[in-house]
């Protein structure tokens, strides 16, 4: 099997509107940010398997007549996209020495990453030697949908080196996109990568990975927008660790003491997704004006009020609120909340100056930040020649 060399890159993601709402069948609003996990692949003649993952200190090699034993009779009973082989899994977990009940970061990577592989190639009855290297600008554990960028990845790239997608670049592009029944097979074996690594996922992170913009999420239905603008954000880590589970099950005892005040609040975060999403529909059709940016701070603070009548917030939150709206910043949380992570509309007109002093100011509360965009596109391959240096300097040294 001939493998050629391919990179490829996936945005993180973060709730814009509906969080812990969407759990009681409210409509969530989900976005690409425009921070990128890179995955590069490449083919050896070491009769080796090879992930490395610097972001987690991971570096790991198996020796493919070792994975071929994983194999059934016929390579041809694995890689069915739709199921999840819990057999091949439990044989991987013995393989690995990865014990039943372990979720460390890196057991799932290096889990997720053998079973796509040994999927994705059964069907050829061959086992390539090749090496994949992971970097991404993503933070691990902070609800940015760094696993399932890192998925997108995998799945993207294996399918393109077993030659079951085909590659998207011309010779005259150095960056392209697939079509639309490449990136629903992608996104499948992404989401497989997604139940190894989650358990129970909702499928929104990894199709957000894939296709990137906006999605709208409600009782397990995702639809894209079709037009998005792309909005500029800081994206705030206050590195305060949560439960999301913990945090879950807070907001439903709140249900069951006081219905009559929570459930009106959760429908009011639905009216505020909804809103926010007739708001950006605008703005993609219309050049977005003054009027489109106010209506979207205001959507933010009524949210992130609500988020804290629900009991989800965090001092750490507060502050960020505090600190973006003493320079006329509008921030709140993203995700979980307790802790974790939030995001800050920065509008056309914003002065470097005035983004640059925020930062500042948040990093002097001991918080990461960094300013980015909302609406990035979803999973991509690369030219060597349109990936930035750092990165590349950074695949290329393993």
């Amino acid at each position: 099997m001939q493998i050629k060399e391919c990179i490829v890159s996936a945005p993180g993601k973060a709730i814009l509107h509906g969080e812990h709402a969407v759990v009681h069948g409210k409509v969530a609003l989900a976005v690409s940010l425009n921070l990128r996990t890179y995955l590069r692949l490449q083919a050896t003649s070491t009769s080796k398997v090879c992930i490395n993952l610097p972001n987690i200190n991971t570096f790991l090699s198996w020796d493919v007549t070792a994975l071929k034993q994983l194999f059934p009779d016929s390579g041809a009973e694995l890689g069915n996209v739709n199921e999840l082989d819990a057999e091949l899994v439990r044989m991987l977990r013995d393989f690995v020495g990865v014990s039943n009940g372990t979720l460390d970061t890196r057991s799932m990577a290096i889990l997720a990453f053998l079973y796509i592989y040994l999927c994705v190639f059964a069907k050829s009855g061959e086992l390539p030697s090749l090496t994949v290297s992971v970097w991404s600008e993503l933070p691990t554990g902070a609800g940015l949908g760094s696993s399932a960028a890192y998925s997108v990845c995998l799945a993207a790239a294996m399918l393109s080196a077993s030659g079951t997608i085909p590659s998207p670049l011309s010779d005259q592009e150095n960056t392209a996109r697939w079509g639309e029944v490449e990136m629903e097979l992608i996104n499948k074996w992404a989401f497989q990568g997604e139940r190894i690594i989650h358990g129970n996922p909702s499928g929104v992170d990894n199709a957000v990975g894939t296709w990137g913009g906006i999605l709208r999420y409600r009782s397990g239905k995702i639809t894209a927008l079709s037009r998005v603008p792309m909005l500029r954000i800081l994206l705030t880590n206050t590195k305060v660790p949560r439960s999301t589970k913990v945090l879950v099950a807070g907001v439903k005892d709140k249900m069951n003491k006081f219905p009559s005040i929570i459930n009106p609040v959760l429908e009011s975060v639905d009216a505020v997704s909804c809103t926010c999403e007739q708001t950006l529909t605008e703005m993609a059709s219309d050049t977005p004006t003054p009027e489109h940016y106010n209506v979207l701070e205001e959507l933010i603070d009524i949210n992130q009020h609500h988020l804290n009548v629900i009991g989800v917030g965090h001092p750490t939150l507060d502050t960020l609120c505090r600190v973006t709206l003493a320079r006329g910043l509008h921030s709140k949380l993203t995700g979980a909340g307790g802790g974790g992570c939030g995001i800050t509309l920065l509008r056309p007109e914003t002065e470097c100056l005035v983004v640059q002093n925020t930062i500042q100011d948040l990093r002097d509360c001991g918080y990461d930040c960094w300013e980015t965009r909302i609406g990035a596109a979803g999973v991509q391959q690369h030219s060597p020649l349109a990936v930035k240096e750092e990165v590349l300097e950074v695949l290329a040294r393993y």
